[in-house]
């Protein structure tokens, strides 16, 4: 079998004259917070980025897998982009919105555009983690109840709130934001009661968000809360018409219906702008961050203007939400996707990949499913394809093998047994067919090793 080779760039990375990656490994540990994590047994170190890849200060290049858990949208460092950052920083670097400035009034006018029905009120903060938490604080205040229901196995940020709305267990603390959330059942069609064999598992999932309303919060619903796929579950995508009958649900009980989009949105799934079309709803409120700014720390929450205008009856103000660098990065953002046609380059090279992925699934026991839409796709690992138990040791040495041979891949799911493929969607085809060629090179490495011993049975559900 030929090594895989990265397909040819004429991006010359410039020298690296900084400390070592030892050294910053050092630093890091001495004076760096200890939750901070890394994927890989040896750390890697980054140092430049173009387009879709990415240069350690050894001058070696990877294809950029992850895209900084797609917060990356248009590629590393897009001349577009920095340009519009560069010159706003040269002009005025800071502007609160006590004060008038251009860039926020039209990167809300262009954000708005992009958003069906009465999504037209924009606030921008700082995360994704603040969009949610700010997302609780406009339910809970328009509908005048605290319950909310959110989704196990879903992720919505590290900051307390967000923490309580989340239901994955490495990512949360035991926090008293907990209080006032309920947790429904995730639709999942691989592992759940009901799977992509049943035309009406969308309804069937979705009634345990009824029985929540019934049982846990009657007359009291503030919201629910869901992402369009859920990303660091493991890139769930939920069965068709499930968000459509929960949202009917959660609306004629009185709660509004919030899409969190921090990963799905910005074209990632390809056939829509927002994760949230592929199932044929409107929100009341969404979410966003990661994608929107290309690497900047940007997010936003967009409503209807009678949702919004709850806020008014208090003063409600972000220092740095929605200030003219930011602003103008943002609307660099929308600009490249819509000239570089980058939703369309989303579907075309994701359904190549998924096409080829499932191709790797039928030759490579070790893949129990495979998932996805557009450049957010998810690669479950199993044991045994009948039992369904989770190969979280393999998926491990997957993403350590894929970075030998040039490949940056990411992992979730709640045993860490998802790979989670989520690259710039600048992605080219030879980019896309290198991924599928170290992916089989690494499975059948591992399978003629012994590390992943095959197993009879193809799950169908």
């Amino acid at each position: 079998m030929t090594t895989p080779t990265l397909p040819p760039t004429s991006h010359q990375p410039r020298p690296y004259t900084g400390p070592s990656a030892d050294e910053v490994y050092r630093l890091r540990k001495e004076f760096l917070s200890p939750a901070l994590f890394h994927l890989y047994k040896k750390p890697l170190m980054l140092v430049e980025g173009k387009g879709q890849y990415v240069w350690d200060e050894q001058g070696r290049r990877y294809l950029d897998g992850f895209a900084g858990i797609a917060t990356v949208s248009v590629g590393h460092c897009h001349p577009h982009v920095v340009e519009a950052a560069c010159r706003q920083n040269e002009i005025l670097q800071h502007s609160t919105t006590v004060y008038l400035h251009p860039n926020i009034a039209e990167f809300g006018r262009a954000l708005a555009a992009r958003m069906p029905g009465e999504l037209k009120v924009c606030y921008f903060v700082n995360s994704g983690s603040e969009a949610n938490d700010l997302a609780m604080l406009m339910a809970r205040a328009y509908t005048g109840n605290y319950e909310l229901i959110a989704l196990r196995n879903g992720y919505h940020g590290g900051n307390m709130s967000a923490m309580g709305l989340t239901a994955h267990s490495t990512w949360k603390f035991n926090v008293p934001h907990s209080f006032g959330v309920h947790h429904a059942i995730v639709p999942d069609p691989y592992r759940g009661a009901w799977g992509r064999n049943d035309p009406d598992a969308g309804r069937k999932y979705a009634a345990d968000v009824k029985s929540v309303i019934d049982y846990a919060t009657p007359g009291q619903v503030g919201g629910f809360i869901a992402e369009s796929i859920q990303g660091v579950g493991g890139t769930v995508v939920f069965p068709d018409g499930y968000l459509k009958r929960a949202y009917e649900y959660v609306r004629a009980a009185g709660g509004v219906c919030i899409a969190d989009e921090v990963q799905t949105g910005f074209a990632r799934t390809g056939r829509h702008f927002w994760g949230f079309q592929l199932q044929g709803v409107v929100p009341d409120i969404v979410t966003m961050a990661k994608g929107i700014g290309g690497g900047c720390p940007l997010a936003a929450v967009v409503t209807t203007p009678q949702i919004a205008g709850v806020l008014a009856k208090r003063i409600h103000f972000n220092t740095f939400g929605g200030n003219p660098v930011v602003c103008a990065q943002g609307k660099a953002v929308l600009e490249v996707i819509e000239r570089e046609k980058l939703q369309e380059n989303a579907l075309k090279v994701g359904n190549h990949i998924l096409a080829g992925l499932e191709k790797l699934q039928q030759k490579h026991e070790l893949i129990g499913d495979v998932r996805g839409r557009g450049l957010m796709i998810g690669v479950e690992l199993v044991k045994d394809r009948n039992t369904k138990e989770p190969a979280k040791a393999e998926c491990a040495e997957v993403l350590e093998r894929t970075r030998e041979l040039g490949l940056l891949l990411g992992k979730g799911g709640l045993q860490g047994q998802t790979l989670r493929i989520k690259p710039p969607l600048c992605l080219a085809m030879a980019d896309a067919d290198f991924l599928l060629e170290v992916l089989d090179e690494v499975f059948a490495k591992m399978e003629a090793q012994g590390a992943a011993k095959p197993q009879p049975g193809l799950a169908t559900a």
